[in-house]
């Protein structure tokens, strides 16, 4: 028996707002001064929503307008360059040597591919380079098919992401929930944190497996508890400034100074500890990469994980620094084209597959980087890095950088984040905790992956939960015949995962001669949800029970009449476009003798 029920529900409830979602992959590493409100104001559009009609092809590649606000900018642009590359020179190095490609991967990929997506890229203040969440997924790719697989990687991976800006793909990521997002940056710092455990026990020349987990248990056994005073003590080093200098002055780059500050005795006194090692005193000039079919394919599952996580990374980091300042239109398509053209660029010198870079971004927008002047002055500081300074990066101990490591995996994943999740309601704790299980233990994308699956088949199960069907009181006045009619006001969407259930209350109506369906509130109709109306129709109808049908959206006409809905009607004029005029209908039908033994009603007059 269907449930009275005359008015509508109740829109459900909100809820608590949940904070924007973080980009993947890194901590932030410093805080700068507030800089000056900009003196043009700008806002994050988008410039290349085809629905808006802006989008065209031009708006994918540089213009004049990116630089129109630099005789204003110019002097805030260098000053948070500067401060950007101080920040992202520790962080390139240790990124570089985690992936398993050297430091001169990770400081050839801030260069090259931060000046090129910049110039390409569709943020006024991105900053890009290698990060956290790519060197966690390189690293078994680097294990499995060696360190010479990443030039052909990187234009493989580049190239997609590229296409995915041509196709329009770049609002996308707006599809991700906050919790699949949260947890994958908790999965991500747990490795992270776990993939220096081998440097701080002196584990280098065994192999490891791939998986974070499994490697860090396994270098247990093979660890240099010797030699483990002198490595813990420059992570420590280096950690202890990091975590504790910020309290003292918050604009110092600490991570910079510790490493300095612990490089310096172990250089000095020759202690037992593995460097970097010898850097080029230069960039290499550029080479395509060796490559044949059979490498191709073999690259290609690869190739599609690590384009995925660019164009997913870069996005993220672009709309978190729009949330920080304004910082002009995010052209999300463009992005894409820029990060793809930067990853392909750095595979021909020799680096990393790119993408946007939170932590370096946020510090670029703090410092009062307003242009890609910013992002491109980073990049030529670095250079000057590589040409003068690059006998001093040689020497730091690779523990020294497993502490900046370890430092930044900490500030990936604030308590407060977890607890806010884990207390907003049960999907999003599940959502949470089952994503950043299959990143540590699977794989990064499959969480991702599997994490948007499980929020498509809670959201489903909410919106079957909010739909229903009532009976509805017969409107005035009142007639002798409104006892042989009932009035059903189908509510919410009508699609696959409700139908059944809905129709199921109607189709066991008895002592009826009419039953008027009002679909008013049907927001969604799917294919099956017509077909099962239509199945609805066609019993009622041959156990006697005329079917009128009123208030069908205009956009759910097509999906009704192609499911033949109408069609099982026994009259067209069973179809009406108010409820006034349905019941009249219905009221005239009531005692009509049967028309020629087909089971239905005469047509009134």
């Amino acid at each position: 028996m269907a449930k009275q029920h005359p008015t509508p529900a109740d829109p459900p409830s909100q809820g608590p707002a949940s904070p924007a979602p973080r980009a993947p992959g890194e901590a932030f590493d410093a805080v700068s001064p507030t800089p000056p409100k900009p003196p043009v104001r700008s806002v994050v559009a988008g410039g290349n929503d085809p629905n808006s009609g802006g989008w065209r092809w031009r708006t994918l590649w540089p213009s004049r307008q990116d630089y129109a606000a630099l005789p204003f900018t110019w002097r805030a642009d260098l000053m948070a360059g500067l401060t950007v590359a101080i920040i992202a020179l520790p962080l390139a190095v240790a990124f570089g040597v985690s992936s398993g490609a050297g430091a001169q991967a990770g400081l050839i990929t801030a260069i090259v591919a931060g000046v090129v997506a910049a110039v390409f890229g569709g943020s006024n203040v991105q900053v890009s380079g290698p990060t956290a969440a790519m060197v966690v997924v390189l690293g078994p790719i680097v294990a499995a098919h060696g360190v010479e697989s990443l030039g052909l990687l990187c234009l493989m991976a580049g190239a997609l992401v590229v296409v995915a800006g041509l196709l329009r793909l770049g609002r996308m990521v707006g599809a991700i929930p906050w919790p699949v997002i949260e947890g994958f940056t908790h999965g991500v710092a747990v490795i992270i944190f776990l993939q220096q455990m081998p440097t701080l026990l002196g584990v280098h020349d065994h192999k490891l497996n791939t998986n974070a987990v499994v490697a860090a248990i396994q270098s247990i056994g093979w660890a240099d508890w010797g030699g483990l005073i002198w490595t813990v003590l420059a992570a420590g080093g280096v950690a202890a400034f990091m975590m504790l200098g910020p309290r003292l002055v918050k604009s110092v780059p600490w991570s910079l100074v510790g490493l300095v500050v612990v490089t310096a005795p172990f250089a000095l006194f020759h202690l037992p500890v593995a460097v970097i090692g010898t850097l080029p005193p230069g960039l290499p000039m550029p080479r395509l990469p060796m490559m044949n079919w059979e490498t191709i394919t073999g690259l290609a599952p690869a190739a599609a994980t690590v384009a995925a996580l660019a164009g997913i990374e870069s996005l993220l980091s672009a709309r978190v620094a729009a949330q920080h300042r304004e910082t002009g239109p995010l052209e999300a398509d463009r992005e894409l084209v820029g990060q793809g053209l930067g990853s392909i660029a750095a595979g021909l010198f020799g680096g990393l597959p790119t993408s946007g870079a939170v932590a370096r971004t946020v510090v670029n927008v703090t410092s009062g980087g307003k242009t890609r002047v910013a992002a491109i002055t980073h990049a030529l500081a670095l250079v000057v890095v590589v040409l003068t300074a690059s006998s001093v990066v040689s020497r730091v101990p690779l523990a020294a950088l497993s502490g900046v490591l370890l430092v930044t995996a900490v500030r990936m994943v604030p308590p407060s984040v977890a607890k806010t999740l884990m207390r907003l309601s049960r999907q999003d704790a599940i959502l949470f905790i089952l994503t950043a299980l299959i990143t540590i233990s699977v794989d990064l994308i499959y969480a991702v992956l599997i994490g948007m699956a499980a929020a498509a088949v809670f959201a489903l199960r909410t919106v079957s939960q909010i739909a229903g069907v009532y009976r509805q009181p017969l409107p005035a006045p009142p007639g002798p015949e409104d006892n042989q009619i009932a009035c059903y006001s189908i509510e919410g969407a009508l699609f696959f995962a409700t139908a059944e259930r809905l129709v199921e209350q109607i189709s066991h109506t008895e002592g009826v001669e009419v039953v008027v369906l009002d679909l008013s509130g049907v927001r969604l109709m799917d294919s099956t949800g017509a077909q099962v109306l239509g199945d609805l129709a066609t019993g009622l109808e041959e156990r006697g029970i005329t079917v009128l049908i009123h208030s069908i959206r205009e956009d759910h006409q097509a999906v009704a009449r192609g499911a033949g809905v109408l069609g099982k009607l026994s009259h067209a004029k069973f179809q009406s476009g108010d409820l006034a005029a349905a019941m009249a209908h219905a009221r005239q039908h009531v005692g009509l003798p049967p028309d020629d033994g087909t089971g239905h009603p005469a047509e009134p007059g």
